[in-house]
């Protein structure tokens, strides 16, 4: 009796709103009823199928079309969209934000899409995306001194060989993370400007991926690009140390 006189809050209300008309949009698109660019039938008929209120209904729509998931038109309706995986990326960027020490568990992320996005690369690359590379390496030696572009040239290229792969699953997974990865490169490359030995590494481990990837072996590429990520986590790790060794500089006194 208790559970049935409970007093059903507005908000809860409208939470499962939305999930009823999350789920179906979603399950129209997977079964192939609806396709980006069909409209929404209209919004009373949508509401009563659906079992919510029209406002309800309304505050989902707007919610959906804020992911990119629908676009709201005056005088025609909701009109599906192909979402646009860059509103993912800045959502997952805020994600991510919200929690410590995330830039690990986004390396070992990362780690996972690009190998395997090399060995697909092995199978799949043109020549047009070696070419891209090629550029791409070059770019990175012509930056090394250089904190931002040289940051930027290095996430280029590994930008690219995710692209090489010609799969849009590991493009937009990885895409969605490309902010973080973008000022974790930049960031690091604030210490490259301090390890002449690291900027050597830079460049010749770039350049053996590329080797690793024209020669289409996936076992080289996989092992090569997989070593490239240890060394440059040892030499953050040493900097790391040493830079904790460094005495702290006394501060003065002013007046």
């Amino acid at each position: 009796m208790e559970e049935a006189l409970r007093i059903v809050r507005p908000e809860e209300a409208g939470a499962r709103g939305f999930g009823k008309v999350f789920a179906f949009l979603r399950e129209q698109l997977l079964n192939g009823t609806i396709r980006p660019g069909d409209r929404l039938i209209a919004e009373r008929e949508l509401a009563v199928q659906l079992g919510v209120s029209r406002p309800v209904l309304r505050e989902a729509l707007r919610a959906l079309a804020m992911l990119g998931v629908v676009e709201i038109r005056q005088g025609m309706g909701t009109v599906v969209r192909r979402p646009d995986v860059s509103v993912l990326g800045e959502f997952f960027t805020f994600v991510l934000a919200q929690h410590s020490d995330i830039t690990d568990d986004v390396m070992q992320a990362r780690i996972a899409i690009e190998c395997q996005a090399v060995r697909l690369a092995c199978q799949r690359a043109q020549e047009s995306d070696f070419n891209r590379l090629r550029e791409a390496l070059e770019r990175i030696e012509s930056t090394i001194d250089e904190p931002v572009a040289g940051g930027l040239a290095d996430f280029a290229f590994h930008q690219l060989l995710v692209e090489a792969a010609h799969s849009a699953t590991l493009r937009s997974v990885y895409s969605a993370i490309s902010d973080l990865l973008t000022r974790s490169h930049i960031a690091r490359r604030e210490v490259v400007r301090v390890s002449p030995e690291m900027r050597a590494h830079l460049v010749e481990d770039h350049r053996r991926i590329f080797i690793a990837l024209l020669s289409r072996d996936e076992r080289q590429v996989d092992e090569t690009l997989r070593e490239h990520f240890a060394i440059g986590h040892e030499f953050r790790l040493r900097n790391a140390m040493e830079a904790a060794r460094r005495p702290v500089a006394p501060q003065e006194n002013t007046p």
